[in-house]
């Protein structure tokens, strides 16, 4: 599995691209292989606030459920409604049409892992 060399991610296996002050937010591949078939997902709405290493949604398999957890302090501004209607298109293309949700950065962004240490910690588990 291939993990983009221009992502930022987390021990908890989110990944994250800034632009511009607005962070978009996904699970990786390994997460939704992982989890095996999603089935659901449940994310907050435009406007909530999600804090740095708080849970702000889950992710429900065939499989498990699984938390979701911020990596940034910030305000929702966009929300993919395709994940909802469509949570199989989490597994399919986990970094481009399956991202999860957009978040104005309310501070700096918490160091995190680069695509090597991500690959790290993915061969260790």
């Amino acid at each position: 599995m291939s993990i983009p060399q221009d992502l930022k991610y987390t021990k908890e296996h989110e990944w994250l691209n800034v632009v511009d002050g607005v962070a978009t937010v996904g699970i990786t591949a390994f997460a939704a292989e992982s989890l095996g078939d999603i089935v659901f997902v449940q994310l907050p709405s435009v406007g909530d606030t999600v804090t740095a290493g708080e849970v702000f949604g889950e992710v429900e398999s065939t499989k498990s459920v699984s938390e979701l957890y911020a990596p940034v302090d910030g305000e929702v501004v966009e929300v993919n409604e395709a994940t909802t209607d469509t949570p199989e298109i989490v597994n399919s293309d986990p970094y481009a049409e399956g991202w999860l949700l957009k978040v104005r950065l309310s501070g700096d962004v918490p160091a995190l892992l680069d695509a090597q240490a991500y690959a790290v910690l993915t061969q260790e588990n």
